[in-house]
């Protein structure tokens, strides 16, 4: 499945009104950890199916940042049915993320 890029008009509709299982990726551009994970949330999005997942760009959506408390990026946070359940700070393996979204 194609990963999604969020912003604050799309994200009600995308993760807090979705019935499933979203994951979001907060990340930067500048942020050399986030560069390292984003080809692993990709892998993920293709692997995982059942699980929608989207990326937010700290510095252009920086109101949903402060909205969740993303302090430190790379952060991924999973929604279900669009209530926060699980949080990550740092980078993961990809065998960590499935278990994170499971």
């Amino acid at each position: 499945m194609a990963v999604i890029n969020l912003t604050r008009d799309s994200f009600e509709a995308e993760v807090t009104e979705f019935k499933g299982t979203v994951l979001v990726d907060f990340w930067a551009s500048w942020c050399m950890p986030c560069k390292m994970l984003s080809p692993v949330v990709d892998e993920v999005a293709e692997e995982v199916t059942s699980v929608k997942v989207a990326k937010v760009n700290v510095d252009e959506q920086q109101s949903l940042a402060a909205r969740f408390n993303v302090m430190s990026i790379p952060t991924l946070i999973v929604f279900k049915d669009g209530k926060e359940v699980r949080r990550s700070v740092g980078v993961i393996p990809k065998e960590a993320i499935k278990e994170l979204v499971k």
